[in-house]
Formats: C-alpha cells, structure tokens, sequence
C-alpha cells in the first residue's frame, strides 16, 4: 500500500503562485509514476503533471510553461509549482502515485487539496 497526503492549497489571485506538496510513504520500491490530477466542479478528473520514474515528465497543455513537476527522492516527497495562475486552475487537485501489478495499473489517491484563484 501507498499513502499520499497533499498539502499546500489555498486561495489566490489570479497571476500568483501556490507549490503543492504531496508526502508519500509505504511500499514506494515498484511506484513506475507520480503525478498530480485535478477535478473542477462538473468536470472530470484530468491530469496535470506526471513523472515517470526515470524517464520522462509530461505535462497537460493548459499548464506547460507555468506548472513544475519535480520530486524529492531522498524526501519521498512530490512537489508541483504552480505559477502565473488562472481562475481556470481552480479545482481540487489530488497527488498520485502508480504501479503496475499482473499486468493490471493500480492507482493510488491522495485526499485532495483545494486550488482557489480568483480574477
């Protein structure tokens, strides 16, 4: 098992920045991603950032260039930096984390925090 804990929300205006954080601790040693996914009232769960553990790091189109995903091994902490926000950033965003077992992706969910910008 996986336990995320996101911390870091909160509201501001538009054109400012927030960092999430997302503390993860249990069995890490055969997570293949980590990422951050957002859901805005009405809307589905959509992904924001992910990395794939020792190869890549994707991110949504809405948020290239002003969201940074990075990760602190030594921490087993994930982080995202969100700059230059916008009213449409606003949802509650959930920490990820994925492994692969039989064949089968096995997801892990933080609780989710909330991202506030207003104009």
């Amino acid at each position: 098992q996986v336990q995320l804990v996101e911390s870091g929300g909160g509201s501001v205006q538009a054109g400012g920045s927030l960092r999430l954080s997302c503390a993860a601790s249990g069995s890490m040693f055969s997570i293949e991603g980590m990422g951050w996914y957002r859901q805005a009232p009405g809307k589905q769960r959509e992904m924001v950032a992910r990395i794939i553990i020792g190869r890549s790091t994707n991110y949504a189109d809405p948020v290239k260039g002003r969201f940074t995903i990075s990760r602190d091994n030594a921490k087993n902490t994930l982080y995202l930096q969100m700059d230059s926000l916008k009213p449409e950033d606003t949802a509650v965003y959930y920490c990820n984390a994925d492994r692969t077992l039989y064949g089968t992706r096995i997801d892990y969910w933080g609780q989710g925090t909330q991202v506030t910008v207003s104009s």
